[in-house]
């Protein structure tokens, strides 16, 4: 790989979720483009899996749940114990939740919906922030939302909750670590085809990009997780190192933007 193509070499990145779907195809990526990478998961398995199909020289899978806290600082430690420092965050780990509608909506589902896709992107950002500015790392942290953080009707009650309340850590982290020099983003997909919408909706991929290729607005492109994981390459890299934070990225082909008919329906 040419220096010109290899956009993270020398950095160390730090996904989370990365052991299927959007998180599997960044690490993918990033190792292309020379990151040195922690991959974390609770899908352990597959997770050692996706680790050895690239390389220990290159990437090293680590078990976190990012509901606790305490794994989350492990992590981080870990992170800085064998690469001395951390100049990415990927915070992608997340769960789409219970389907029920409002009149049914199971609040202990929706809490742990909260847990993980708000209450672990914070405890993430906090403790990955802490060991920039400890090191002075002017650092790039990307978390995933969805197009279901700026409109409702496009996902299940919680998800769509947690994931406009993310857009507003976004924001709020970005002014304040501004400061140190590092930049905070967010990535808003339209509807990808992973496991964890397949096993969420009970679709097969197949199915998933059907639905979402009628409902969207671009038409003639089928989006994938590479596409996503592209756009967290850009965010990740110097070419958005300029002046690219508070930002969220929006890759639906403009969905978000136009007057259409979809709505979620609850199961």
């Amino acid at each position: 790989m040419t220096k010109q193509s290899s956009r993270l070499e020398g950095k160390v990145a730090l996904i989370t979720g990365a052991a299927s779907g959007i998180g599997e195809e960044t690490v993918r990526l990033f190792a292309e483009h020379g990151a040195l990478i922690v991959a974390t998961d609770i899908q352990d398995e597959q997770g050692h899996r996706v680790a050895a199909s690239i390389g220990s020289e290159r990437v090293t899978y680590h078990h976190c749940d990012v509901r606790d806290e305490n794994q989350v600082e492990e992590t981080i430690n870990f992170t800085l114990e064998k690469h001395g420092r951390i100049d990415v965050l990927f915070s992608n780990a997340g769960v789409i939740g219970s389907l029920s509608g409002i009149l049914d909506l199971d609040l202990n589902e929706f809490d742990n919906t909260m847990a993980t896709n708000v209450r672990g992107v914070a405890a993430t950002i906090k403790h990955t922030a802490r060991a920039m500015v400890a090191k002075s790392t002017r650092g790039s942290i990307i978390c995933t939302t969805s197009v279901a953080a700026t409109i409702g009707g496009t996902g299940p009650h919680g998800y769509t909750t947690s994931k406009h309340a993310l857009l507003g850590l976004v924001k709020s982290a970005c002014s304040e670590l501004g400061a140190y020099g590092i930049r905070v983003n967010s990535i808003s997909p339209f509807g990808v085809a992973t496991p964890l919408a397949c096993k969420a909706f009970n679709f097969e991929p197949e199915q998933v990009e059907a639905n979402s290729c009628s409902q969207a607005n671009l038409k003639g492109v089928v989006l994938k997780a590479r596409h996503i994981a592209e756009a967290a390459l850009f965010l990740a890299s110097d070419d958005a190192a300029v002046y690219i934070s508070g930002h969220n990225l929006v890759v639906d082909g403009g969905f978000s933007v136009v007057n259409r008919s979809y709505s979620f329906t609850p199961a």
